[in-house]
């Protein structure tokens, strides 16, 4: 039987693959590579999967065990092709399957508005590897455009004359990619918030210690997707992963994007997914120090729709 291997790290870039796995050109049996996550378990319920060592940020001496174990659970006989959406764990497994001839991919995440990532940068000098971006703007002859996980989602306002929806209910999520916290997101929030609001709050690897809040490190991706669904309103770090859930559960979502100046992520690439969204009207964007109590009633002013059928990928 034939297989396809789908390679992505945890958080929005697995939740990004599985979006675009159904338009993918290949019909193979679904191979997953990823990390052991609750939110892994949950979205990929069901499917094959085999889990590998974490790798992070700049994480060399993951990334290198990943590597050693490429050859044993890569690419075989009847791999059809190999897929990925990064981000560093596509460095150990995309290269072999490149060298042995495999039809190879990397998808560069939809949080890369404005150019790719180290890894794309890496990923697009190896033999074989073939690169694509999910924005014509930065396509060129070496990036194909292969189309986006954004593709049919469409902001509408709530129906003339009714009231926006009054603030009771609220969804916080924070990201899970370690060592980064975001902590200064936490407290300006805790000040925003009556005592009245419903909160739950996802805080994946921040340190919310002395903060009087119920944390939840993990919640798994069904049941988070339904806390969404059942919300008034949904506050979360710019991460394309936590986007496409609130998106996908109609959700106009209140985006607030990491700044590496304090230390919250490796760079700055958080505001340009933030800033993309916000412009087209599907989330709402503001910085920490920016975020005022309107701007939770501006997001729960909109809701998002899914219209027309995303294509089939241009990766073939």
């Amino acid at each position: 039987m034939r297989e396809v291997v789908l390679v992505a790290s945890g958080g929005g870039h697995v939740q990004q693959l599985k979006l675009l796995a159904d338009r993918l050109p290949y019909t193979g049996h679904r191979r997953w590579i990823t990390f052991d996550t609750p939110q892994t378990r949950s979205l990929l319920g069901g499917e094959d999967v085999s889990y590998v060592p974490y790798v992070g940020p700049r994480d060399y001496k993951n990334l290198f065990r990943n590597a050693l174990m490429s050859p044993k659970i890569g690419v075989g006989k009847k791999t059809e092709a190999m897929i990925s959406t990064g981000s560093g764990v596509a460095l150990a497994y995309l290269p072999q399957s490149g060298i042995r001839g495999v039809p190879t991919h990397y998808i560069e995440s939809a949080t890369r508005v404005m150019g790719p990532s180290l890894t794309g940068r890496v990923l697009e000098r190896c033999p074989g590897v073939r690169v694509h971006t999910q924005y014509e703007s930065w396509a060129n002859g070496r990036w194909g455009f292969a189309g986006s996980v954004f593709e049919g989602f469409e902001a509408v306002p709530q129906a003339a004359g009714k009231p926006n929806r009054q603030v009771r209910k609220v969804v916080v999520s924070l990201g899970t990619i370690r060592p980064y916290g975001f902590r200064r997101l936490v407290e300006r929030l805790v000040d925003m918030f009556s005592d009245d609001i419903e909160v739950t709050w996802q805080t994946g690897s921040t340190n919310v210690e002395g903060l009087p809040i119920h944390a939840e490190s993990m919640i798994p991706d069904h049941e988070l997707r339904a806390r969404i669904a059942e919300a008034d309103l949904l506050v979360a770090h710019a991460g394309t992963g936590i986007a496409l859930t609130g998106l996908s559960a109609g959700v106009c979502p209140l985006l607030v994007p990491r700044e590496a100046a304090h230390g919250e992520h490796v760079d700055d690439h958080q505001f340009q997914i933030a800033k993309l969204l916000d412009d087209s009207g599907l989330a709402v964007s503001r910085k920490v120090d920016d975020l005022m109590c309107d701007d939770l009633l501006l997001a729960t002013s909109r809701s998002v729709v899914k219209g027309s059928q995303a294509r089939e990928l241009a990766i073939a």
